[in-house]
């Protein structure tokens, strides 16, 4: 191992690093996310495309927690394969992410609780021993500053000039004033102190970083850009309840929808915010509700009555780690039967599933309009690592969004009709409707089953009737609902399926692929409900076909073989410890199915 202390100068050449992965771990509150924050601005200003995760416990202070950011040339939807530079705070983040670290990794190891921990890191990778915390507290007072500290001396480690690694830090920490400002900089001083005594100079940087054109691109997580859809597309009404890893839906609404005229509500619970969203919807509003899983469960009863007295809503479920309560920060697509079949009774839904930030924009302005044009629930299906985790995107394009009002009759409209029947039954299964208020639009809103007018009926053929009609919705839908991602061999008899963050993972698992022989088809699709009739085709055309999800008893893979597909052909790959796959994990896990054949 090449253990770097102040005995021992750096005097290599700079290896060129055009895929760079950096972890920054150690204890919640050790400032890991505020290293990784910074080094973002850097590799993007260096014109390179950015995925930024976190890893953290769910409590409010302490427990393991590590922030992550990768930079390519090329997008890529995870991690990719492994960790090129470590800067770990303590022993345990040594423990947990030293098996990812490459051969010639970089580690920088906080030394102020003891030496490394043996035997985890390899043999091969360069080590740099610092008392981060000693440091900040015998020169700053305060522990917090390690974290611009490590941020001083990771900037030499990539050649930055003191002077920019100075302007990231001002610029990002610019609300802070006086004394605060001041030891943020002292302490990105002593990060370039303790990197001169390595030898670490402006110019005798270890990395280098390739030099690419900077790119008027957005930095959102799916969340984010899925509000933005919603409101791109109308919407124009939100309510909901804090609950990770749904909370930015409502956050970033708060802040955007009162600048057009827009309302959003945090509500004293799940129950609440859905039927608050119910009465916005009623009024004409495009309505929408959010939560996790747990949450979701909660609205059950008011999603069956959107699905029974044909209520446009549109519903952001970012998936977690359950059952319960289960691991709010983890990874797991394990809703899919709740979204799908979930509430009493049957009632038509549509269930959407984005697999990056640019589809979330898309699917968020797409499920508004289809909520209205259908008059029923819309899921739009994340999971916590796409709700959450940042990604570069091209700019949204804002003039391709159009607002789609079904049936919805104004005044004039329904003054012309001879009758009007809220719940007409028409050959598509969708009836025109007015807002409740509208003159001689008569609105009759229960939970029971009624007639055409909307008054409450047990009339035998009534109900058989009514169900038929609402069941007609998704026939009629079908055409206007996103194609499925398909790229690869055409002529392989190899599939892989997968969708959501599993979706970016897939692509670049298919590329390492490749690039050892292998020929696979892959086929992503972007609605889970109804399964559109291309999957089918897509397995019906495969040998066998692997289906790669977060979920331990194959929802996804439940779905497939419940909407007709022969099981027989389907093997699942899963993944359900609460994180994502890493790419080369995925490449081995398919590589050894393979082999078993």
């Amino acid at each position: 191992m090449n253990i770097m202390t102040d005995m021992k100068k750096f005097t290599s050449e700079p290896r060129l690093c055009d895929d760079l992965t950096v972890c920054v771990a150690g204890q919640g509150g050790d400032g890991s996310l505020t290293i990784v924050t910074l080094l973002s601005d850097v590799l993007a200003h260096h014109g390179l495309n950015l995925y930024r995760t976190s890893n953290i416990a769910s409590r409010i202070k302490g427990g393991h927690a590590s922030a992550l950011v990768r930079g390519s040339f090329e997008q890529h939807g995870g991690l990719g394969s492994a960790i090129n530079i470590l800067v770990a705070f303590d022993d345990e983040a040594i423990r947990l992410r030293g098996p990812y670290l490459t051969d010639d990794a970089i580690v920088i190891y906080d030394t102020s609780r003891g030496p490394l921990p043996e035997g985890i890191v390899p043999e091969t990778v360069t080590l740099l021993e610092v008392p981060f915390s000693r440091y900040s507290v015998r020169e700053l007072a305060r522990d917090l500053f390690k974290n611009s500290f490590g941020f001083g001396l990771l900037s030499r480690v990539l050649g930055l000039a003191d002077i920019e690694a100075d302007q990231y830090l001002t610029n990002r920490f610019k609300k802070l004033k006086g004394r605060a400002m001041e030891g943020n900089r002292q302490a990105l001083k002593l990060g370039f102190e303790v990197a001169d005594e390595f030898g670490l100079t402006v110019g005798h940087q270890m990395l280098q970083l390739p030099k690419g054109e900077k790119k008027d691109h957005l930095f959102i997580t799916g969340n984010e850009a899925t509000a933005f859809g919603f409101l791109a597309a109308g919407g124009r009404f939100y309510a909901g309840y804090p609950i990770t890893p749904a909370t930015e839906v409502m956050d970033w609404l708060g802040k955007n929808l009162p600048q057009f005229d827009g309302v959003m509500v945090q509500a004293e619970d799940e129950l609440s915010a859905i039927n608050m969203a119910i009465g916005a919807s009623l009024t004409g509003a495009r309505a929408m509700t959010g939560s996790s899983s747990p949450g979701i469960a909660l609205m059950g009863e008011s999603i069956s009555h959107c699905g029974s007295a044909e209520i446009p809503m549109v519903i952001v479920n970012s998936q977690r780690a359950g059952p319960s309560t289960g691991m709010p920060t983890k990874v797991e697509q394990s809703d899919l039967g709740m979204m799908i079949s979930g509430g009493n009774g049957d009632f038509p839904r549509i269930v959407l599933a984005p697999g990056n930030s640019h589809e979330c924009f898309e699917i968020g302005a797409l499920a508004t309009n289809l909520a209205q044009i259908a008059q029923c629930p819309v899921f739009i299906a994340l999971d916590r690592a796409l709700s959450q985790d940042t990604m570069t995107v091209p700019y949204f394009d804002l003039d391709s969004v159009e607002m789609d009002t079904g049936k919805m009759l104004d005044a004039a409209e329904v003054a012309e009709l001879d009758e009007y029947k809220r719940y007409k039954i028409t050959k598509d299964g969708i009836s025109p409707w007015a807002i409740p208020g509208t003159p001689e639009g008569m609105s009759l809103v229960t939970g029971n089953e009624r007639n055409e007018w909307g008054q409450v009926s047990t009339d035998l053929a009534n109900r058989v009737a009514m169900m038929d009609k609402r069941s007609r919705k998704l026939e009629t839908i079908k055409p206007m609902l996103p194609k499925a991602i398909v790229y690869g061999d055409t002529a392989s008899k190899v599939g892989i399926i997968g969708v959501g963050v599993v979706g970016g993972i897939i692509s670049e698992t298919h590329n390492l692929l490749e690039q050892e022989g292998y020929k696979f088809q892959v086929h992503r699709p972007r609605v889970l409900f109804p399964l559109l009739q291309e999957t089918l085709d897509f397995i019906a055309s495969c040998d066998r076909v692997y289906v790669v999800e977060h979920s331990e008893s194959g929802q996804l893979e439940r779905v497939l073989s419940g909407a007709g597909a022969d099981p027989s052909k389907l093997h699942g790959i899963r993944k359900y410890d609460g994180t994502p796959f890493w790419s080369d994990e995925l490449t081995n896990r398919i590589k050894d199915a393979e082999a078993a054949k």
